[in-house]
Formats: C-alpha cells, sequence, structure tokens
C-alpha cells in the first residue's frame, strides 16, 4: 500500500481477509489515523454499494462519506463486539483513537456499530461479548 498511515501495517486477518495492525504502541486516547479516500454523496453511495461484497465506506455526516478503497490502510480496520479503537468526525475529518493502550503487533478494531452493511450482516470477531452481527439492532437477544 503506497499512501499508508504511519504506525500502521495491512495484512491477513483472522477476523476478515485483511486487517490494520499497529506497527508501534497506542496510548489510551491518542490518535492513531484519519480515515481517508474519496468524499462521495449519499447518492453516490448507493450506486456503488449495488453488488459489493467488501464495503469500505465511512460516513462523515448526514450527507457526506468518504470511500476508503484508495485509501491509506484505515479501511482495513476491522469491526469487533470488543473494540481498541473508537471514531470521532472533528472538522470533516474522520479520525480513530486508541480505547485503551494498544500494543505493536496488536491487530486495531472498531465497534462499527451501524454500518452501511446489511443490517444482518454476521460477526466473526470471535470475541466473548460477540453479539452475532456487525450492526447493532434494538431488541436483540444476544445484547
Amino acid at each position: 500500500m503506497k499512501n499508508q498511515a504511519p504506525g500502521i501495517d495491512v495484512r491477513p486477518s483472522e477476523i476478515d481477509g485483511k486487517g490494520c495492525f499497529a506497527t508501534i504502541g497506542f496510548k489510551k486516547g491518542r490518535k492513531i489515523a484519519e480515515y481517508e479516500g474519496e468524499k462521495i454523496s449519499r447518492r453516490e453511495i448507493a450506486r456503488r454499494l449495488k453488488g459489493r461484497k467488501r464495503i469500505h465506506i465511512c460516513g462523515l455526516n448526514s450527507y457526506w462519506a468518504i470511500d476508503g478503497r484508495a485509501g491509506n490502510g484505515t479501511q482495513y480496520i476491522n469491526h469487533s463486539c470488543n473494540p481498541n479503537c473508537y471514531v470521532r468526525t472533528i472538522h470533516d475529518h474522520i479520525l480513530f483513537f486508541a480505547l485503551r493502550d494498544i500494543e505493536p503487533g496488536e491487530e486495531i478494531l472498531l465497534d462499527y456499530e451501524q454500518s452501511y452493511h446489511s443490517d444482518r450482516k454476521q460477526c466473526s470477531c470471535g470475541a466473548p461479548n460477540c453479539r452475532g452481527r456487525i450492526n447493532k439492532i434494538a431488541g436483540n437477544s444476544k445484547e
């Protein structure tokens, strides 16, 4: 990956295809990286999602999103029901921060909570508290 964010490495993940792994330690609260890619509209999101199995789209606000297919590696941050990072949108920038200390070699994981994945997309994170699917939905018996 030519424009990879500093401090991360993309490689195979047991969770889902590729994953984003820390090459340095990140202390709790420290910024890990920014989600980079092409800024697209909601209409364009709908067009691009048709027929795609892999989704690398992150919502920016109620109208815009970032398609990370040509991003900096952060598009490979996998979902986990037991995450070690969180995301914040600050001044039209999507930023990932360490939820706890992250050690070098550890996979960087985010609870997607709500995503462009189908509501029924099964989760494969393997966490003891796994809810069974990626999106949080009210009334789930596993939550």
